[in-house]
Formats: structure tokens, sequence, C-alpha cells
């Protein structure tokens, strides 16, 4: 059973920083794409960032790109969002989400696992 447990979340104002983290556990966690994305109050889910098996290829959605960092630690399990220059516009429950494959992926359908979301709001 693969579980994602997001921790970081909370209250910022514009401009500040959070550092959002994922552990996950149910199977290897170095042999999988891994994703980041967001669901603002009545609007959609979307892709916000994406890191291949090994940390060598990432992807973000433009509005997020030089703002937000993703990484991760295979030896802890662990995948990480920096989000610093946060903006109003980013309020969202954040969710961590775990690929089919390898490789990275900005598409919604391409995960199977996810966790149970983290709040992000940022103030004006």
């Amino acid at each position: 059973q693969v579980q994602l447990v997001e921790s970081g979340g909370g209250l910022v104002q514009a401009g500040g920083s959070l550092r959002l983290a994922c552990a996950a556990s149910g199977r290897t966690f170095s042999n999988y794409g891994m994703g980041w994305l967001r669901q603002a109050p009545g609007k959609e889910r979307e892709f916000v960032a994406t890191i291949s098996y090994s940390g060598r290829i990432t992807d973000y959605v433009d509005s997020v790109k030089g703002r937000f960092t993703i990484s991760r630690d295979n030896a802890k399990n662990s995948v990480y969002l920096q989000m610093n220059s946060l903006k109003p516009e980013d309020t969202a429950v954040y969710y961590c989400a775990q690929a089919y494959g390898a490789t990275s992926s900005n598409k919604i359908n391409d995960y199977i696992y996810w966790g149970q979301g983290s709040q992000v709001t940022v103030s004006s």
C-alpha cells in the first residue's frame, strides 16, 4: 500500500516562502517520477512541478518558474517543493503525487498515487 504524506503548508504573506515535504512509503521510491499539483477553490486541479526518478529532469508550470523548486532525496524517500516569492494566486491545496513510471510528467493522468493534500494560503 503506497502512502504519501505531505507537510509544511500554512499561512504566509505575499513575498514569503514555504517548503512542502512529502514522505513516501509502500514501493521503491527511487523508481518513480514524482509531482506536485494544486487545486484552488472553484478551480480544477493543475500541475505545478515534476521530477524524474533520478532527480535529473524537472519541469514546472509557467506561472511558478523561477519561484518554485522541486527536489527529491531518494535515501529519505522524500520529495520537496521550495516555494519562494509567493503570491496570493498560489493559494491552493497542494498534493504530492507519484507517477506510474520513472519519468517526470506534467499530465495529471500520469499520476497513480496521491497524498491527502496540504493547504497553502498566501495573504496579500
